[in-house]
């Protein structure tokens, strides 16, 4: 099983005088104790509140997403890096596919697509990004990806026309390192996200978060998508996402109360490791506060977890 890790708190201890420091710190050491991929936020407030364990108020650190995984894909070697995830309506379909493209060509083909529909109403109204309803922002997001399939392939350069895009010309030049970046779409929503994982990508995101018979139903319902699609189950990645809390004094029993222990020692974590591959995950990425604080997380992570499964 591969191991990856979000960072989805920037408001570090040293604050913004030290943050590409400690950013840095946090991306060399990962590359170097072998996690397969590194996620950075992509949201414009911060989205928590100050009750949260993990995630702070709006008005906390937080920095754009793909100016950050730029400047790590330049002190790492061999990470994949990706926003988890993107929402579609913060920038135009094919401003984001460039982006994503650069991050391919500057990381020397280690981007993933991480992206989603939207939801924070908050910061798209506070900045003045235009926030649709429910069914709008998935329309938008399908053909998102019709274009995103479509500038990342030898169509590129051909007009889209779309209820809400109209891309007269879909030039992606240079096109990515990789055929093109894994295109990975977070959420479980059982009647359209987990529809788009079956219908345009490679990889989806589960949340651990939700709790074992939602994040088991879930799996369920992709199956099932993928068959009425005629597409192969096999082809997808299945990631998961979930919070690790090594080396936290205090935390909320929120979590326990979904059927899912916290994750508080290696042992722990091998655990739920354990029954994530039982269910045909291939991917788990977890997320904690300050993941160098006190320099042991990621030392569990390099020589506890990490070899302990590898074969599974």
């Amino acid at each position: 099983m591969k191991i990856g890790l979000q960072v989805p708190n920037f408001t570090f201890p040293g604050g913004k005088d030290s943050f590409a420091e400690d950013i840095k710190d946090i991306a060399i050491q990962a590359d170097k104790a072998g996690f397969h991929s590194l996620w950075v936020m992509d949201h414009f407030f911060q989205i928590g509140s100050e009750e949260s364990w993990l995630l702070g108020p709006a008005e906390e650190d937080m920095y754009e997403g793909y100016s950050v995984l730029n400047y790590l894909a330049a002190l790492t070697k061999e990470i994949k890096l990706g926003t988890m995830v993107t929402g579609n309506i913060y920038r135009h379909p094919g401003m984001l596919i460039k982006a994503a493209s650069t991050l391919d060509v500057l990381s020397n083909g280690r981007a993933y697509l991480g992206i989603g529909a939207g939801w924070f109403e908050r910061e798209s109204v506070g900045l003045g990004i235009p926030f649709y309803d429910w069914t709008t922002r998935f329309e938008m997001l399908e053909e998102a990806l019709q274009i995103t399939k479509l500038m990342w392939s030898e169509r590129n350069g051909e007009e889209y026309k779309g209820k809400h895009y109209h891309l007269k010309e879909t030039l992606c030049h240079p096109q990515p390192i990789q055929k093109y970046p894994p295109i990975l779409i977070g959420g479980m929503g059982p009647k359209k996200t987990l529809k788009f994982v079956a219908k345009y990508s490679d990889a989806c995101n589960l949340f651990i978060g939700y709790g074992k018979e939602r994040f088991e139903e879930a799996i369920k319902v992709l199956k099932k998508h993928c068959e009425n699609e005629n597409r192969p189950y096999d082809e997808i990645e299945k990631t998961s996402l979930g919070s690790v809390f090594l080396d936290q004094p205090s935390i909320s029993d929120k979590q326990e109360k979904t059927g899912i222990k916290n994750l508080k020692t290696a042992d722990d974590i091998i655990e739920n490791l354990k029954w994530q591959s039982d269910l045909g995950i291939d991917h788990a990425i977890f997320n904690m506060k300050h993941p160098l604080a006190s320099q042991e997380p990621l030392k569990i992570f390099e020589e506890e977890i990490i070899p302990a499964v590898l074969d599974m």
